[in-house]
């Protein structure tokens, strides 16, 4: 009798076996998510995705001391982003989406990014939004005050964006915003109050068969930043800044922010440019619009940058509320910027003797104490246009006091 069962049961299991085998895909299924399951298990989590330039969710944890359904929601949202966020070869899962979306779907953006000609990516910006209808006539005041506050001083200068440069690699029938307008309005507040308008768009388009603009990135390359910066020579009078006469020195395999968003499989990774100089800069601790007593002293570069993702935040050491380069020519400046900025600035150390730099995201204050305190010769207000339309903070270069 336990002989029978015996066969009996191990005919059951051959027939189940044999009913499965009928169903090849849901096997294939069931099996690939056991053995990602178990390699999520085996896998420690990561903090950080580098091609991402993300923080990547880590593990919730449900408190019962709390719990009530509004405390569970919240968890089980928090743990669907951290299984996301943490799957094993996340970076081959979104790579593989890419190549099929882009192959066989022949998608032409992918995370908000558009893929252009040339390998080329630009952020998808159709008009302005909601929030830069009100931010952009707020940093234009904010310009006009500074303008008339400090007459003959003010220099701006708004890097248009690659697709402004660019329009002929853009994805057939994607709609652009109209920069051009806008920077002429721009211009015509600043000039109406004393200062003075640095239009960059003729001379990168006469440029723009030269690398000038990165690939996957949202800045211009650091030989765009020097035609932009020989148009400011040209303006005030100044000896350019001699690139022979320096060691350029080139980082490869550089993805940029619009990787980090696209993620497309064929990307070309850029190369970033930088010149050995042995200028010195400080980054201030602010705690008020005075100029701070000290600092900590540092190269132009944080070299250790350029060994990893954000190559970019190695110039000027990233985004500093108040930093001073001690420069090689005569007089002051003081810069108010974006991250464009910051591969621009290492060409002025070859014109002024002190140039004061004002990141408004990591500077609370208004300038005109730091300003009377310094007695700048030249003020630039140097952004990207499209960070310039957005820039929530640069209403304080209008404030008064």
């Amino acid at each position: 009798m336990m002989e029978h069962d015996k066969h009996a049961a191990q005919g059951s299991f051959g027939a189940r076996l044999r009913a499965l085998g009928r169903y090849p895909v849901l096997v294939f299924c069931t099996l690939f998510f056991v053995v990602i399951f178990a390699l999520n298990l085996a896998t420690p989590d990561r903090a950080r995705s580098e091609l991402e330039n993300k923080t990547l969710t880590q593990r919730p944890t449900l408190s019962l001391e709390n719990f009530s359904a509004q405390t569970l929601n919240s968890f089980f949202t928090s743990y669907t982003q951290y299984v996301k966020d943490q799957v094993v070869g996340r970076d081959t899962w979104i790579s593989l989406q890419s190549l099929v979306e882009t192959t066989l779907f022949q998608k032409t953006q992918s995370g908000g990014i558009l893929l252009g000609d040339e390998k080329m990516m630009f952020p998808r910006t159709f008009s302005l939004l909601s929030s830069e209808t009100r931010t952009l006539p707020r940093n234009i005041a904010a310009l006009e005050s500074l303008a008339a506050r400090y007459p003959g001083k003010v220099n701006v200068m708004l890097a248009p964006s690659a697709a402004a440069i660019y329009p002929e690699n853009l994805p057939a029938g994607a709609p652009v915003l109209d920069e051009a307008a806008y920077l002429a309005q721009v211009q015509q507040a600043v000039e109406a109050d004393g200062g003075r308008f640095v239009d960059l768009q003729p001379v990168l388009s006469d440029h723009k068969d030269e690398y000038i603009y990165y690939r996957t990135d949202h800045h211009w390359t650091t030989l765009g930043a020097y035609y932009a910066y020989n148009e400011l020579c040209e303006l005030l009078g100044l000896t350019p800044f001699d690139r022979s006469a320096h060691t350029a020195v080139e980082v490869e395999n550089f993805y940029g922010t619009h990787y980090s968003k696209a993620r497309t499989w064929n990307a070309q990774p850029d190369t970033i440019t930088y010149y050995e100089l042995p200028n010195t800069l400080t980054i201030y601790t602010v705690t008020g619009p005075q100029m701070p007593e000290t600092g900590t002293q540092s190269g132009l570069y944080d070299l250790e940058k350029f060994d990893t993702y954000d190559k970019y935040a190695a110039f000027l050491w990233g985004n500093n509320g108040l930093s001073r380069i001690e420069g090689d020519g005569e007089g002051r400046i003081l810069v108010l910027k974006d991250s464009y900025a910051n591969s621009f600035v290492p060409y002025l150390t070859a014109n002024y003797a002190q140039i004061d730099v004002v990141d408004f995201r990591n500077y609370n204050y208004g300038l005109d104490a730091l300003i009377e305190q310094n007695g700048y010769d030249q003020i630039l207000v140097l952004y990207s246009f499209d960070s310039f339309k957005a820039d929530p903070y640069l209403y304080r270069a209008g404030i008064e006091g």
